[in-house]
């Protein structure tokens, strides 16, 4: 048995992000989204979570450490701030390298990071959405530091499962490597990422959290086309696991967000709304799920 669940980050992230995951939803594959709690267009993303509730979509919390706004106020969470004394200018450190070193050196107080995830689950929560479901933007909780102050936060809000963001670095078309050099760098850095996949199993486990077998599509992402989704596809072994996607609108909002993926989610929203996704699906047979059915 394969099953998929094809879930759509950055929910949230700008009302043209909002409008395709939807779409994405209604009208092609995706089952899932995460909405970052603490986003300009959150309130519209959770008015439309709300209305697809009682379908299959799935809707968790996609749990921001860096690169965006806390939640919570600046002094209380200071080494979560590039300062490390909540002078910060009430952002988290941008890149993830300075995050994971100051990981690396136990510069993160695990209890900031615990009430911070669960500060961003609450605000779903009281914003009618029960999560699903949660992950981190970048993923960052796929190390051990992180991820165990994120569990704890997850259980005291009720949210029972976590993205799994391991899994094997799939053959791809060698002229796709070949064409596309962002390509071969992030191949390089999932297979050393790889080293924590069995701490990161136990953990979860131990905390009682579900979880699936390992995420598909994060080395395409920002190159992610009908090739490249079926090399993944054909690849998936048996077993439930994640596809991960960032459809989207690149318009004017957009062009104001720090992000590297703009004209690329365009592209994935293309892919994920057409008939030949779902056909690739359907010939592998492979069933569609959301965290519901996890």
């Amino acid at each position: 048995m394969r099953r998929l669940i094809v879930n759509a980050d950055d929910f949230g992230l700008t009302a043209g992000v909002n409008r395709a995951i939807v779409e994405a939803h209604q009208h092609g594959i995706v089952t899932s989204t995460t909405l970052m709690a603490n986003s300009r267009a959150f309130a519209g993303a959770a008015e439309l979570a709300r209305s697809e509730m009682g379908t299959v979509f799935s809707v968790g919390c996609h749990v921001v450490l860096l690169d965006g706004e806390p939640v919570l106020p600046a002094d209380k969470i200071p080494t979560l701030l590039p300062s490390g004394t909540g002078n910060g200018a009430g952002r988290f450190r941008k890149s993830l390298n300075d995050f994971l070193i100051a990981s690396f050196r136990h510069k993160l107080n695990s209890d900031e990071i615990e009430a911070e995830a669960a500060a961003q689950i609450g605000r779903l929560q009281a914003s009618g959405i029960q999560p699903s479901h949660f992950d981190t933007h970048k993923h960052t909780h796929m190390f051990p530091a992180v991820l165990r102050p994120l569990l704890r936060a997850a259980k005291s809000r009720g949210v029972m499962a976590v993205r799994n963001p391991f899994g094997q670095v799939w053959p791809l078309p060698l002229t796709s490597l070949l064409r596309t050099r962002r390509l071969w760098k992030r191949c390089a850095q999932l297979n050393v990422l790889r080293n924590f996949a069995d701490g990161f199993r136990k953990q979860v486990a131990g905390e009682g959290l579900r979880t699936t077998d390992g995420s598909l599509g994060v080395l395409a992402t920002g190159a992610l086309d009908l090739k490249l989704f079926t090399a993944i596809i054909d690849n998936m072994p048996e077993g439930t696991w994640e596809f991960v996607c960032h459809p989207g609108y690149s318009d004017a909002e957009l062009d104001t967000v720090r992000t590297r993926l703009r004209q690329s989610r365009e592209q994935e929203l293309r892919l994920l709304t057409s008939p030949e996704a779902r056909e690739v699906l359907q010939r592998r047979g492979i069933e569609l799920i959301s965290y519901h059915q996890l």
